[in-house]
C-alpha cells in the first residue's frame, strides 16, 4: 500500500484526492453517498464534489464499519445512527446503542408475551455486544484522531 501524503492540510479536498487518502476507488465513494445520509458531500460552481476533513473521517468510518469489522450496509447505517462525527472526533448521540436494543427487545414482548426468558438472554448478548461495540468506538475515535492529527501537520 503507498504511503498516503498527509502532509497539505486543505478545507476541501476533491473526490480524487479523497480516493487516494482513504484508499477507496472514486466509485465506492459516490456509492456511499447514495447509502449513507451523514455522508454528503457539497459541490463547487461545477459540480464537482468537494470533501471536507469531517467528510473524510465519516468515510473512514464508514470504511473501518464495513471493511474491518465487516457489518453489513445496514448493519453500518444504524451504528452511524447513534454517532455523530464531529470536528474533534466521533461523538455519541443522546440515545445509545444499549437504550436502542433494549427498545427492541421490548417490542419483541409486545408480539409474544411467552417471549421473558428469551427476551432476557437476548439483552443481555446485546449489552455484550453493545461493550464491545463502545470499545471499538473508542479505538476508531483514536484512530480518527491520529489521522486528524496528521492531517493538521
Amino acid at each position: 500500500m503507498a504511503m498516503k501524503n498527509f502532509s497539505m492540510k486543505k478545507l476541501y479536498y476533491s473526490i480524487s484526492e479523497v480516493s487516494r487518502i482513504c484508499d477507496l476507488e472514486q466509485y465506492v465513494l459516490r456509492y456511499w453517498e447514495t447509502e449513507f445520509e451523514q455522508l454528503k458531500p457539497a459541490k463547487n460552481s461545477s459540480g464537482n464534489r468537494i470533501y471536507t476533513n469531517k467528510d473524510i473521517k465519516m468515510i473512514l468510518l464508514i470504511k473501518k464499519l464495513l471493511k474491518e469489522e465487516k457489518y453489513t450496509i445496514e448493519g453500518a447505517k444504524k451504528i452511524l445512527k447513534n454517532y455523530n462525527v464531529g470536528d474533534d472526533g466521533v461523538e455519541k448521540s443522546d440515545m445509545n446503542v444499549v437504550d436502542v436494543q433494549k427498545q427492541k427487545a421490548g417490542e419483541l414482548s409486545l408480539f409474544d408475551s411467552q417471549q421473558g426468558a428469551a427476551e432476557t438472554a437476548v439483552m443481555e448478548e446485546s449489552e455484550k455486544d453493545s461493550d464491545k461495540m463502545v470499545e471499538d468506538l473508542k479505538e476508531m475515535r483514536k484512530f480518527l484522531e491520529e489521522l486528524y492529527n496528521q492531517l493538521d501537520d
